[in-house]
C-alpha cells in the first residue's frame, strides 16, 4: 500500500464524515441557504437523506459529496480572506453581483452542478490572486 492510502485508512470515515457535515451546515446558515439551496449542493441526496445528515446521523459520505463539500470550504475560506469582516464575507453569496449578471452568486453556486460550485471557487482564487 502506498503512504496516502495508509494514511486515509487511518481516518474514521464516519467522524470525517460528521464532522465534515458540522462544517458544512454552519457554512450554510451563515450563508443564510435554503434547504432546497443545500440538497442541491450535497448532490441531491434525497429528504429523508439529508435530515438524517443534519441530525448528525451520518457514517460514511461518497467522493463525491467530499469534494462538493471541500469546493464549500474553499468558497467560505475564500470569502473569509477577501473581507475585513465575517458579516461581510457571509452576506455576499447573497448580495447582486455584477460579474453574475446582477443576480447573487449562489443563484449559480447552488444549481447543484460541481463545476458551476467549482467555477465560483475559481473565481474567488482568480480575486484573491
Amino acid at each position: 500500500m502506498t503512504t496516502t492510502a495508509n494514511t486515509l485508512e487511518r481516518f474514521d470515515s464516519a467522524q470525517v464524515a460528521q464532522t465534515s457535515l458540522k462544517a458544512f451546515f454552519n457554512i450554510c446558515e451563515k450563508w443564510k441557504l435554503s434547504t432546497d439551496e443545500i440538497i442541491r449542493l450535497l448532490g441531491e441526496p434525497s429528504r429523508a437523506t439529508f435530515f438524517k445528515w443534519k441530525r448528525g446521523e451520518v457514517t460514511k459520505l461518497s467522493p463525491d459529496q467530499l469534494t462538493r463539500i471541500s469546493i464549500v470550504l474553499g468558497v467560505y475560506k475564500a470569502l473569509r480572506l477577501l473581507f475585513p469582516t465575517a458579516e461581510q464575507a457571509h452576506a455576499w453569496i447573497n448580495k447582486p453581483n455584477s460579474h453574475f449578471g446582477g443576480r447573487p452568486a449562489k443563484e449559480q453556486f447552488c444549481q447543484g452542478s460541481m463545476l458551476t460550485m467549482l467555477d465560483l471557487r475559481r473565481y474567488l482564487d482568480a480575486v484573491r490572486g
